[in-house]
């Protein structure tokens, strides 16, 4: 529902399969299951760093190959009347269950998407969304902020985590493919995930 009114136009342009993913009718969620063909984290300097991230459920330290995953989206009505996107991702390395959570809501104006990361949120960014000629979303961060309760204070950009992410359909496999990346301007790869998700219907 957000996503089709950030989108406008360019939403038709979306593989349909991707149309229906990103509609996601209020209290319909939308639920899938898959494999992430590769996990990748950073440096070793980054530990401590992802010790803090699990515990609210953002990045980890643990990288693997053939790693289970699921998805859940719910659109939800916050008090204020405005749509939120709750993401909840989960991945499964052997008995231990790593989360990276996300809440999502749009701003019109700006033509952004408002993406509070962790849960509870500590990470802002801003999310510019485009759609390639091949009918796949591309996801690219922007501006980002630290958040400490309801104050919010801006990120250097030696300390932003960049994100690309894009998501398509495959036809062939009849399976959704996603391919995410978070790299930083001085510690190179936070995070690198690409695999594969099918709809729970």
């Amino acid at each position: 529902m957000i996503y089709q009114k950030l989108l406008g136009d360019d939403f038709q342009k979306l593989h349909p399969k991707l149309q229906e993913r990103y509609l996601l009718p209020l209290d319909e969620p939308f639920v899938a299951t898959g494999m992430m063909q590769k996990i990748q984290s950073g440096a070793k300097i980054l530990t401590p760093f992802y010790l803090l991230a699990t515990k609210i459920n953002f990045l980890f330290p643990e990288s693997g190959e053939q790693i289970r995953f699921s998805i859940r989206n719910t659109c939800t009505v916050l008090p204020n009347n405005e749509y939120e996107i709750e993401w909840e991702r989960r991945f499964y390395f052997g008995d231990i269950v790593r989360r990276f959570d996300a809440k999502m809501t749009i701003d019109t104006e700006m033509q952004i998407v408002k993406d509070y990361l962790g849960s509870p949120s500590l990470f802002y960014s801003d999310l510019h969304f485009s759609v390639s000629k091949e009918g796949h979303l591309i996801i690219r961060s922007g501006v980002q902020r630290f958040v400490l309760g309801n104050l919010e204070i801006p990120m250097p950009k030696l300390l932003e985590g960049r994100v690309l992410v894009e998501e398509a359909y495959d036809d062939e496999r009849d399976v959704f493919t996603i391919h995410v990346s978070i790299h930083n301007p001085l510690l190179g790869r936070l995070m690198m995930y690409a695999g594969q998700f099918k709809e729970v219907i």
